[in-house]
């Protein structure tokens, strides 16, 4: 495998993905060098949505694909937004409104009941029918604060609020959060398996 296709059409993700993982030999394309459009996320679960998206890649383009599905889980929530995180406030995804909307929905919670976490798997499809796509994880732990703070990042990077760094994802040193985020763990585990 020489050539992976970058299964998204979000240039924060592409930007990030890509900033990330460094495999020796490995040429990663974005989707959209192929013309290819985004599938339609159906699935009920973020792994489902990765599978989706990675098995749509592959199909439209013959190559192995990467994909990638993020949630953010609100404990007071019961984890909403969850898989509907990038299209919480509706289409088209927006995340400012998304930002709004979450707000609204803890407005008067207290700090201690606004415990939330970053879900990312990362499913890696080496051809359309692939029985056993490789599959991981990472998760990132904060709280939702009731105000943004900072201008890095997106999504809800200005909302959620690391505990271990006394500041917001958004007013993390962009390398540090590559260090450490929950996608950075997700695709440190995918080069440990391709390494293997």
């Amino acid at each position: 495998m020489d050539k992976l296709v970058l299964a998204t059409s979000n240039p924060d993700k592409l930007k990030e993905i890509q900033a990330i993982l460094h495999f020796p030999g490995l040429t990663i394309i974005p989707q959209s060098e192929f013309k290819v459009v985004d599938a339609d996320e159906t699935g009920l679960t973020l792994i489902e949505n990765a599978i989706i998206k990675a098995r749509h890649a592959c199909q439209m383009t013959g190559l192995p694909a990467l994909a990638d599905d993020t949630g953010l889980a609100v404990d007071y929530l019961k984890g909403e937004p969850g898989v509907y995180s990038a299209r919480y406030a509706g289409l088209p995804s927006n995340s400012e409104r998304n930002i709004e909307k979450l707000l609204a929905a803890l407005e008067g919670v207290p700090d201690d009941k606004r415990g939330a976490t970053f879900y990312c798997v990362m499913v890696l499809m080496q051809h359309a029918n692939d029985p056993m796509p490789l599959i991981v994880q990472g998760q990132w732990s904060g709280r939702i604060l009731s105000a943004r703070a900072g201008s890095q990042g997106f999504g809800y990077d200005a909302i959620f609020y690391l505990n271990e760094y006394k500041m917001t994802a958004a007013e993390l040193d962009p390398a540090l959060k590559n260090r450490v985020s929950h996608r950075a763990q997700a695709l440190e585990k995918l080069s440990d398996a391709l390494l293997k």
